[in-house]
């Protein structure tokens, strides 16, 4: 007892120092409201420079994050879903594959995947000079890869306004179709209904307002320097494909075991009961296994998808410019480490509290109801 009421003592000793100390510290955050003095990279629909405020720089930083950490996700989900199915396949090679895919890069660093895909794969890419010519209308070098991006034009407001009321007719019809099918137990195809009406309703649409959207292809271009670069369209430069790709493979292999392990917690005999009612493997997996795997797997994935936001700020090794390399610069322009920290942590908390809300949603959504 001695002992804890001498290590609670200094305990509260070292918080009250440490309290009293951060009294102390300028916690203001004025200097955000200043010039920035640099610009960055990688920038896509910010159009930010060097004459703008801190506050604009770290907005840009902060989108180039969400950007990172949204396509991330989706893809992260996409190939964890696809090969933790892979891995229950009854055809060796394809489990095998999985198998191989799920152990090295389960256990080989972030970082070093990250360095790999980076200075191994997508800079030994051809030069700019040299790049590879697809079609004309998109361009593959190590400096980015150029692709045709959708551009406003005319009624483009109107027709994303009658694209959003086709998704809910869609949305309206899959309903209908299913309650249908609950009714007589026949299959009404209500995705395909569905999704068949949405895409007539956006082809009539986009038809009926007089095309309103075009295509922004890139066209490589020379300045009066010599110096090459593409311009329109929309460029996906190395570090962020880099980062992109490390992010995806590395969170995905840990997402496919997550799915893995829920499907097998699943009774066999969901299986077996399906196979007996005559469903296709795709159904029994698509109507059946998945839908009730999905209350196991989904807080295990939660907590992936939370990592891949946090680990974004790897992208400081590669020059990205993301919300960590961002402040990093400011840390280094202003000499203000405190309150620019506040100031991320306080952005990392909003980003993933946002996250875990959304799937703490969606796990009360698929979880039986209280009889």
């Amino acid at each position: 007892m001695l002992y804890q009421g001498i290590a609670a003592f200094v305990l509260l000793l070292l918080t009250l120092y440490f309290i009293s100390r951060a009294l102390t510290l300028d916690l203001s955050i004025d200097f955000m409201s200043q010039k920035s003095g640099f610009s960055i990279a990688n920038q896509w629909l910010t159009g930010i420079d060097s004459q703008d405020s801190r506050w604009a720089i770290y907005g840009a930083g902060t989108f180039n994050t969400v950007r990172l950490v949204v396509v991330g996700i989706i893809l992260a989900t996409l190939l964890g879903v696809l090969m933790g199915v892979a891995r229950l396949s009854s055809n060796w090679l394809i489990s095998r594959l999985a198998a191989v895919y799920v152990e090295v890069i389960r256990n080989t660093p972030l970082l070093v995947q990250i360095i790999f895909w980076h200075t191994a794969v997508l800079l030994q890419l051809p030069r700019i000079s040299e790049n590879v010519n697809v079609g004309g209308i998109a361009f593959l070098s190590n400096r980015a890869l150029a692709l045709p991006w959708p551009q406003s034009q005319g009624l483009s407001g109107v027709w994303v306004i009658l694209l959003l009321a086709s998704a809910a007719f869609a949305w309206w019809i899959r309903q209908r179709r299913l309650t249908e099918e609950d009714e007589t137990g026949r299959s009404t195809h209500a995705n395909a209904v569905a999704l068949g009406s949405f895409l007539v309703l956006a082809v009539g649409t986009y038809v009926a307002t007089g095309l309103p959207v075009g295509i922004d292809a890139p066209t490589l271009t020379t300045s009066d320097t010599g110096t090459q670069d593409y311009l329109g369209g929309i460029k996906i430069t190395p570090e962020f494909a880099a980062l992109l790709f490390a992010l995806v493979f590395y969170t995905g292999s840990f997402i496919t075991e997550i799915v893995r392990g829920s499907i097998q917690a699943l009774p066999r005999g969901q299986n077996e009961a399906a196979a007996a009612l005559g469903l296709s493997g795709y159904q029994r997996m698509t109507l059946i296994i998945l839908p009730q795997a999905l209350r196991i797997m989904i807080p295990a994935i939660t907590n992936q998808f939370l990592n891949l936001s946090k680990n974004s700020s790897l992208a400081i090794v590669i020059g990205y410019s993301e919300l960590f390399f961002v402040s990093s610069t400011i840390v280094n322009n202003a000499g203000r480490p405190v309150p620019m920290f506040t100031v991320v942590i306080a952005t990392y908390l909003v980003l993933n509290l946002l996250i875990a809300g959304g799937m703490n949603w969606l796990n009360r959504r698929v979880q039986l109801a209280n009889v």
